[in-house]
């Protein structure tokens, strides 16, 4: 795996905070068969994160979009770059919660599993915990 595929650190460290997380989830997209070509943190409101995925030799064919009020969905690429909002075309939500184990979000990836979209805590709880697990990472 190309190591600057994993996400540059943010300068603001409340958004820096998602890195060990998106790259936890970079390694085992990578690790699982698919292939990540790039990923950033985005901009918070919620805060975000963006993994670009080539398929079948296209460039940025598709991107799985985290945030921390509804967790991971996935989509073709639109647009999208550090700092700014990644748009999908026909998001699909892989369901889990809001911290799906990256190993698991690799499988709903590749097994094509979905759910509604699901709000499962706001941008607002800022001691719910959140925070913490993603320090673990």
């Amino acid at each position: 795996m190309n190591p600057s595929i994993i996400p540059d650190a943010h300068q603001d460290p409340w958004l820096n905070i998602m890195r060990g997380y998106v790259s936890a989830a970079v390694r085992a997209l990578a690790t699982g068969g698919l292939r990540p070509e790039a990923s950033w943190l985005d901009p918070k409101d919620p805060r975000d994160a963006t993994i670009l995925l080539t398929e079948d030799g296209a460039h940025a064919a598709r991107a799985l979009v985290w945030d921390e009020e509804t967790g991971w969905r996935t989509g073709a690429y639109v647009s999208g770059e550090p700092g700014k909002r990644t748009a999908l075309a026909e998001p699909v939500y892989l369901g889990g919660g809001v911290l799906v184990d990256p190993g698991e979000l690799t499988a709903r990836l590749r097994e094509g599993i979905s759910s509604p979209r699901q709000v499962h805590r706001s941008r607002h709880d800022l001691r719910d915990g959140l925070d913490d697990l993603l320090r673990t990472y």
